[in-house]
């Protein structure tokens, strides 16, 4: 893929000449890759999820977006909406780097509701001359029109002492009727954590700085992106994506991790009192999720679906990344259940069910295919040592999911996905489940597949980029035989 100068990644998309973005336009929406019910950039590069809410009866739904090419760059926010968490209508960008203080990048943040107005906090990015960041907290209110109007200063100016200027992505929540933000912050000494600030000003112009939060956690990792703090089931849950975790065994694999820690917050104090940090999806691409509320007042989150500092095998068509669908959480057993949302049974097409056995000689259980579907396998009996799951297979292609009788681990094999990514270390992931595998709920989009283990106790998530031909779904043992139910529907956004 060609450099990009600083001066191409910075420039502003009201500069660039239309024909040029029409033509990007074409190229982008020409490639096979183009998914067909997830979120994704119109050109450009797609991050990190913004802003989610659901307000006076509609969702909001906006992510970091570098419009000009798929690479880190001066970012916008761009928004969609939805009635249904389903469908999603995109709207435009939605803030725009034009003040001094995100002259350089309008970077993550959140969307909170005051006095029934919708409101954003977010980071703003800026740079001198000799390229120093200066990073502060703005905020920005939607007029009854839809216009933003910025604050004129930040709200916070810039990070405490003891902390550099990686200090971003503010999630603010509501506490006993006060306003509190989480922001992700790296110590001097560049360790990762997250700074508390709170507000009781009715005009939201004055945060005060409570503290770090006091983890049990020690050198874990150099920087917190992306934090995420709410109550689920009376526990406090903190969401962060840490950089700089070493691989252990089959966790921490990826360049870079998202997880959670689960227990008792005292906000007076800051202490946590919290369990193991938890990896939330153990598949390749899967970062910075962000958590709202439903109108049912169920707990969502939706993640990007990408990584930084990684090379997609759309870069070169000018496209990158997408969120990945809804999905509820719910506490069981002391650990996060990701189910996904329910809604999404609206884009159910065509259902095709198969029952019966398989063994080492028998590769298909029915004739299905497909390219985007949801595919529900049940496991009724299982005397296997080992159960494969190949999708999206042609004689070039498959995507292998594995599971393992005797130790309960599940892996996806994507070495023959097709194109894979680059600088990204091993062609599968593992993990362990705590149960014997009953079900797989599998979303499998154009260019991704999202797997859901025992009814959302573990998840897969990763890109694929295989031929068009490939649309095969098969299935077959190492010794033994599985006694299986496929259920499969199409999905298609309509």
């Amino acid at each position: 893929m060609a450099e990009w100068s600083r001066e191409e990644r910075y420039r502003c998309i009201e500069d660039v000449d239309k024909k040029y973005l029409e033509i990007l336009k074409q190229q982008v929406k020409a490639s096979r890759f183009r998914q067909t019910f997830h979120i994704q950039p119109e050109t450009g590069l797609l991050n990190d999820p913004n802003g989610l809410i659901y307000h006076n009866g509609k969702y909001y739904i906006s992510h970091q977006w570098f419009p000009l090419g798929a690479v880190h760059g001066l970012k916008y926010w761009f928004n969609y909406t939805s009635d249904d968490l389903v469908t999603f209508e995109p709207q435009d960008t939605l803030i725009k780097p034009d003040t001094y203080y995100d002259s350089h990048g309008v970077y993550s943040g959140s969307a909170f509701e005051h006095n029934g107005d919708l409101y954003y906090m977010y980071t703003g990015n800026h740079r001198d001359e000799q390229w120093n960041r200066y990073a502060s907290q703005m905020i920005a209110k939607v007029q009854n029109n839809g216009a933003i109007t910025k604050f004129d200063a930040p709200v916070i100016p810039s990070q405490p002492e003891g902390y550099t200027s990686h200090f971003r992505d503010p999630k603010v929540f509501e506490l006993n009727n006060e306003y509190y933000a989480i922001i992700g912050a790296q110590t001097n000494e560049e360790l990762g954590c997250c700074l508390i600030y709170k507000t009781n000003d009715k005009q939201l112009n004055q945060w005060s700085y409570c503290g770090e939060i006091d983890t049990k956690l020690k050198n874990f990792g150099y920087m917190w992106e992306c934090p995420d703090y709410f109550k689920l089931d009376s526990k406090d849950i903190l969401l962060f994506s840490p950089q700089g975790i070493k691989p252990q065994g089959d966790q921490f694999r990826n360049i870079y991790q998202s997880g959670y820690l689960i227990g008792d917050l005292n906000f007076d104090s800051l202490s946590f009192d919290h369990s193991e940090f938890v990896e939330l999806d153990n598949g390749f691409d899967f970062y910075a999720p962000q958590t709202f509320l439903d109108e049912n007042g169920n707990r969502v989150l939706i993640g990007w679906m990408g990584l930084p500092e990684i090379n997609y095998p759309t870069d070169e068509e000018g496209w990158a990344h997408c969120l990945t669908i809804p999905r509820v959480l719910s506490i069981e057993n002391d650990q996060l259940r990701q189910r996904p949302f329910k809604g999404l049974e609206r884009l159910r097409k065509n259902k095709e069910t198969a029952l019966g056995y398989a063994n080492k000689f028998n590769r298909k259980l029915h004739p299905y295919e497909g390219k985007q579907y949801e595919l529900i396998i049940d496991v009724i009996e299982n005397d296997a040592s080992k159960i494969y799951f190949e999708l999206r297979t042609s004689k070039q292609n498959n995507t292998k999911i594995i599971y393992n009788t005797g130790d309960q681990k599940i892996t996806l094999d994507r070495s023959e996905s097709g194109l894979l990514p680059e600088n990204v270390q091993d062609l599968t992931r593992s993990t362990v489940l705590d149960s014997p595998l009953t079900r797989l709920q599998i979303f499998v989009d154009t260019s991704s597949i999202e797997i859901f283990c025992n009814d959302g106790e573990r998840v897969l998530t990763s890109r694929i980029f295989p031929n068009e031909n490939a649309t095969g779904i098969e299935t077959s043992t190492e010794t033994g035989q599985v006694y299986l139910k496929f259920t499969k529907y199409e999905l298609k956004d309509e």
